[in-house]
């Protein structure tokens, strides 16, 4: 049995954590055990919790943490594990270093899409016998920029599970009345955290804008997720007046469910994307999308199957939505089967899988 312990120094609950969670699962089928080093009060330990997976609770005070260093070392010796696979930036560090001093293999995962520093300093990436990314332009730059060795790195998009990402598993009809929405509305939505990189403000503004343009049509838009940003968003509404037309829903247990009574997905970030899970969910749900180019977001790009537009661009955002909404130059085409074969969680686990048993 391969035996591999996670990292996880952040506190918070979106794609990366969700990946983790799911990456671990995906693996009982393989016959690995995997537990969790993380913080206390971090989401990813209740969920891990829930999951019933198994966890050490450690400080991850900082790059060069002692105390979680040298627990980590007994962890591993006690535990005998294999892998040590690190997710964020401090326990990157001190999760590397333990590797090296309990003398197992270090496998480093990089979810996010913003350049790493590529001074000699910051060593630790070279360290690892593997990196995965979670797109290929995160790949691209480390191999550039980092100096990685081409042979020891692989882009492994997140891959949601297109068992329970099926638009024929929903009734749109009966949800929009669960969500209490009217039947003729237009349903124009995101998912995704509550940070400021997601750009939820120029959703915002798009929203105020197509209101303007289009005062006769019946459109709600709605946000689905939760983060630093909520008070910041709310004011927003508030402010432009948007109070009925707009709705922030917080965070959704069943993210299936908010997807499947959309008739448009928007993805509004200007970086720190991989290849947005969020994305690949709403591709799985046959649901046109409109999304800007940041991160590994071509990687999902196949013949049209949805809109790509300028990161920095309000005005892109706006007039593609409303293209959507005069049909015009709006191509979409069934997306579902192009997602299951090359971004579900089947096809993500069977490649992590190979490079641990190539690694041990």
């Amino acid at each position: 049995m391969i035996k591999v312990l996670h990292t996880e120094w952040s506190d918070g609950w979106g794609g990366q954590e969700i990946r983790i969670i799911h990456e671990i699962k995906s693996m009982n089928s393989y016959g690995v055990f995997s537990a969790i080093a993380c913080r206390k009060d971090s989401k990813i330990y209740l969920q891990a919790r829930k999951e019933k997976i198994k966890c050490y609770l450690l400080p991850f005070g900082g790059n060069f943490d002692l105390v979680t260093l040298f627990k980590l070392v007994k962890i591993i010796n006690k535990e005998k594990f294999q892998i040590i696979n690190t997710h964020s930036g401090k326990d990157t560090w001190v999760g590397g270093i333990a590797s090296k001093i309990s003398g197992i293999k270090f496998i480093r995962t990089r979810h996010l899409s913003n350049l790493i520093s590529a001074s000699r300093i910051n060593f630790i990436n070279s360290l690892a016998d593997f990196i995965i990314t979670t797109g290929e332009s995160v790949r691209l730059d480390m191999i550039s920029r980092n100096r990685i060795n081409v042979g020891k790195i692989e882009s492994i998009p997140t891959g949601p599970d297109d068992k329970y990402f099926d638009p024929s598993k929903f009734d749109k009809s009966n949800l929009k009345t669960d969500f209490n929405l009217c039947h003729d509305e237009i349903i124009i939505g995101t998912l995704a955290v509550l940070r400021g990189f997601k750009r939820h403000d120029r959703f915002i503004t798009m929203a105020e804008r197509i209101l303007e343009i289009y005062p006769n049509k019946k459109i709600k838009f709605l946000i689905a997720g939760d983060g630093p940003q909520k008070t910041k968003l709310t004011e927003l509404i508030t402010k432009k007046n948007l109070s009925n037309k707009v709705d922030l829903l917080g965070h959704l247990n069943n993210p299936a469910e908010f997807l499947s009574i959309l008739d448009l997905f928007i993805l509004s970030s200007d970086s720190g994307e991989g290849v947005p899970q969020s994305l690949i969910q709403a591709l799985l749900m046959n649901i046109p999308s409109i999304s800007t180019d940041v991160g590994s977001v071509l990687d999902l790009y196949s013949e049209k199957n949805f809109r790509v537009i300028n990161k920095d661009s309000q005005d892109a955002l706006d007039n593609s939505v409303s293209d959507f909404l005069n049909n015009k130059n709006f191509l979409f085409k069934e997306t579902r089967t192009y997602i299951r074969n090359n971004f579900s969680q089947s096809v993500m686990a069977k490649k992590v899988f190979n490079i641990y048993n190539k690694l041990i």
